[in-house]
């Protein structure tokens, strides 16, 4: 019996994507819902789980090709045409480049470069989690790769050992390309008595300088922002290896050492051979790299203004004072003062709604729902996870997203489709100690709110001096569509809101 794997609905106007994974191959068994493939579209990426039981037994559509909804993927069989396996992976030249103990008769297979997506046609090899000897289950991940856009974790293709490294960390590798060599079962049974017996050598490619580690490139560049050095860092790879997760943990730990990070920043023109040996060059992320671009684009495109203001946050504060326990015991979460000014733009934006617009050609696209980005720094760079439909969203509801998306956007475990399709966007430099700034826009976005510190400060309040909790309000707009007028109302309204909580209730 033969069942057909097709392309499942992709969502509202998506009308066709691009084939970026195979996780399976012609003749291997799968269970019910087990994860054939992953698609890409310009908006999500979909996984398409198999709809039976059976044997993977062709392959429609290869890596790399566009397929429109309910196009044929592939075709299942319950029949065991085991005999497909074993002839894709009996590869002389890979079975060359196995360790000698394999080659008792040792299956080996290639691992390759998945496809990156759409219009990307290169990676870094940003980890490798695995060194040559180790033994691998199937889909045990192998390495990591990052891209422009972002990072793709590799899985075993076949468990066995992993006999050969093709690309090292740093490297640049292409669709398609070659990784590694995994052996067979019968070379796995060999190389891991091998290994126990004489770990040393095996050990001696990674650490060439005795107790000198090569951590990974990821860790070294988000040691390089945090400003930390890797005595700072406790590592949990292999021989204290630090890997990104521990950078991340170490900044949580430990953010109140941000002078070191002007280290690697520093001397501009000739520089010292002495000067030279005390500096760290480390290459730009993928991702740090469309970080970059990305800002310059909007700063090229839109015409960016930036209007200011502050707000008076004892209301605010004492609201939640007064109510936090009770909240976080009835919702389970804590009330910040995220889901205040999330209200208050909400709030604002039904009354100047060109900030919530987009420029689309000769066209403005008004958008009559608030799909509300809530930046983010981690230790990999800026991102910017989306609430979907926040204006319709409690104060809790929003407490539990913003709470939600934080921790996903720190482990790095955001999908492309919870970064994209925000209508308007919060940046809270407040948490790092920032003042006052001037945010850049997120393209197309047409608007973006900067928060910063809550500083007491001296205000004339009915005639008298008093000392008040103040915070400055930053509003970035494309002046393109957002006039003077509408950006300042814009401002002036969240500030009311959030000085007078009770203005959010009465829809005032």
């Amino acid at each position: 019996m033969t069942t057909e794997v097709r392309v499942p609905t992709l969502g509202e106007s998506v009308t066709e994507a691009t084939v970026a994974t195979w996780f399976k191959k012609p003749g291997d068994s799968v269970a019910v819902d087990e994860m054939l493939c992953e698609l890409e579209t310009d908006k999500v990426t979909v996984e398409v789980p198999s709809p039976a039981a059976g044997t993977l037994a062709e392959i429609v559509a290869g890596e790399g090709e566009t397929v429109g909804v309910d196009a044929l993927l592939a075709t299942l069989s319950e029949g065991g045409e085991a005999t497909a396996a074993p002839a894709k992976a009996e590869a002389p030249k890979a079975e060359a480049s196995a360790a000698p103990a394999a080659s008792g008769g040792g299956e080996s297979v290639d691992v390759m470069v998945p496809t990156l997506g759409e219009s990307v046609t290169e990676a870094t090899v940003s980890t490798w989690f695995k060194k040559v000897g180790d033994t691998v289950a199937q889909d045990e991940m192998l390495c990591e790769l990052e891209t422009d856009k972002v990072s793709v974790e590799v899985p075993a293709p076949t468990a066995g050992v992993l006999s050969e490294i093709l690309a090292d960390e740093g490297s640049t590798v292409e669709a398609g390309g070659k990784l590694g060599v995994i052996g067979g079962s019968a070379g796995a049974a060999a190389a891991a008595p091998a290994q126990e017996t004489a770990p040393a050598p095996a050990a001696q490619p990674a650490s060439t300088g005795g107790k000198d580690v090569e951590h990974a490139p990821s860790a070294q560049k988000a040691m390089a922002e945090a400003g930390l050095s890797p005595d700072q860092v406790q590592g949990s790879g292999r021989d204290g290896r630090i890997m990104k997760e521990d950078v991340a943990k170490a900044v949580a730990a430990a953010s109140s050492a941000p002078a070191p990070a002007a280290a690697p920043a520093a001397p501009r023109g000739p520089v010292s051979a002495d000067d030279a040996a005390r500096e760290e060059r480390v290459k730009m992320t993928r991702l740090r790299q469309t970080i970059a671009r990305r800002l310059k684009d909007a700063q090229n495109t839109a015409a960016i203004l930036t209007t200011y203001n502050e707000v008076d946050m004892t209301e605010v504060m004492a609201l939640r004072s007064q109510y936090k326990d009770q909240f976080e015991k009835k919702h389970g979460v804590r009330l910040g003062f995220m889901s205040f000014f999330t209200k208050a733009c909400c709030h604002a934006l039904k009354e100047v709604p060109e900030v919530n617009a987009e420029i689309d050609g000769t066209d403005i696209v008004y958008k009559n729902f608030v799909h509300m980005g809530v930046a983010a720094g981690t230790p990999q760079g800026l991102v910017v996870p989306v609430i979907r439909d926040a204006d319709s969203m409690s104060f809790a509801e929003i407490e539990k997203a913003i709470a939600e998306k934080g921790r996903r956007a720190r482990d790095g475990k955001l999908s492309m489709a919870e970064m994209q399709g925000g209508t308007f966007t919060i940046s809270n430099g407040g948490v790092y100690g920032s003042l006052m700034s001037s945010p850049i826009l997120n393209p197309p976005q047409s608007g973006i709110l900067g928060m910063h510190k809550i500083q007491d400060r001296p205000m004339v309040i009915d005639g008298e001096i008093k000392i008040r909790p103040m915070m400055y309000l930053a509003l970035s707009y494309d002046h393109r569509i957002v006039d003077g007028k509408g950006a300042v109302t814009f401002l002036v309204r969240v500030k009311e809101a959030l000085e007078d909580p009770r203005r959010l209730l009465m829809d005032l």
